[in-house]
């Protein structure tokens, strides 16, 4: 009898334990910003919330002038001076999409990993995900 108890409480926590810390949130679109950085650029988070989930993701970070970090990012006065600080710009803005691309796939900011190479992005996109999520409450 105490085996049954036993497997039938095993069961029944595995089916409720999944939807524990599961935050349920209000359908619609919610927007954060992160704190600026040390040069003055942050990051803006735009989640799209559908039946209770994050079911899209947009992130772009700006500098300090409003600029977006976008395929010029890296560049001085349009041109490629220094191609291996173009290359690192590039791969944070590749970073910054995938972590997006992410969020918007698993539904959840604790699924989503870090980038070497683009952690104060990722920084970013934590704060601002939060910030906008916590509007979603």
């Amino acid at each position: 009898m105490n085996r049954g108890i036993f497997w039938t409480s095993m069961v029944l926590l595995l089916l409720v334990l999944p939807g524990c810390g599961k935050q349920n949130y209000a359908d619609g679109t919610y927007t954060g910003t992160s704190s600026p950085d040390d040069d003055g650029a942050f990051g803006e988070v735009t989640l799209i919330v559908t039946e209770g989930k994050i079911t899209s993701c947009v992130f772009v970070t700006r500098q300090k002038d409003g600029t977006i970090k976008d395929q010029d990012y890296g560049k001085i006065n349009g041109e490629i001076s220094n191609q291996s600080y173009y290359e690192k710009a590039q791969l944070a803005v590749a970073a910054m999409e995938k972590y997006a691309e992410d969020l918007g796939r698993f539904g959840n900011l604790d699924s989503v990993e870090a980038i070497s190479g683009a952690t104060i992005a990722y920084g970013q996109f934590q704060e601002a995900v939060e910030e906008a999520l916590a509007s979603a409450k």
